[in-house]
């Protein structure tokens, strides 16, 4: 039996760490990132209806009122597990299973809504913020977001993995030149930054 002492210390969570996250650069990504820590630790950022509401909203979106919320979020998770499952093959070099494939082909399937056209004081412009889907609806954007970038050699080669070991997030690098480590200079690039100069201070010989 193995002794309590010699377990690995568990990682504090905090509430900023529980925040839903929008910005991995891709609606396929940002569902993923709503798991923290994968894969050794997970946080749950969409344990329940009012986060899904949440998160909707900041995708830009919001389900059907006729939806069951509760039913839909069992399916998104569902989905999510298999997007992680493809989008972290792709960044560490593995073949991703197939059940994952085939949940995600079928769920595109679905034709989401057309973008609509709405009238302004000089022409038109996309009507797309706050549209409604249905939880089917919802689901194949996601799906079918993550099959461009799969499908894209450019874009599949973007897909990085954060070197904060407390974040990992799978993000898509739109910077140019060197690839970023971090998925935010802000959070863990800087976290990052004030860890190595606490070890410095400790430690001027290194």
């Amino acid at each position: 039996m193995r002794n309590s002492s010699q377990e690995t210390p568990r990682r504090r969570v905090t509430a900023r760490m529980r925040e839903l996250r929008f910005d991995a650069g891709a609606l396929s990504l940002n569902l993923v990132a709503t798991v923290g820590r994968r894969p050794d630790t997970p946080i749950e950022r969409l344990g329940n209806v009012e986060r899904l509401q949440a998160w909707c909203r900041g995708v830009g979106t919001a389900l059907d009122d006729g939806e069951d919320p509760a039913e839909v979020l069992a399916s998104v998770h569902e989905l999510r597990d298999a997007a992680y499952e493809i989008a972290a093959a792709a960044v560490y070099a593995r073949r991703p299973s197939a059940e994952a494939v085939e949940l995600l082909n079928r769920v595109a399937l679905v034709e989401p809504p057309v973008t609509q056209l709405r009238l302004t004081p000089t022409g038109v412009e996309a009507a797309e913020a706050g549209r409604q889907l249905s939880g089917a609806g919802l689901r194949s954007l996601v799906a079918r977001d993550l099959i461009a970038i799969m499908s894209d050699e450019g874009l599949r080669g973007c897909l990085r993995a954060c070197g904060s070991e407390s974040c990992r997030m799978i993000y898509l690098d739109s910077a140019h030149g060197k690839p970023r480590k971090w998925c935010s200079m802000q959070r863990c690039g800087n976290s990052a930054k004030a860890a190595q100069h606490r070890l410095r201070a400790a430690d001027p010989g290194r």
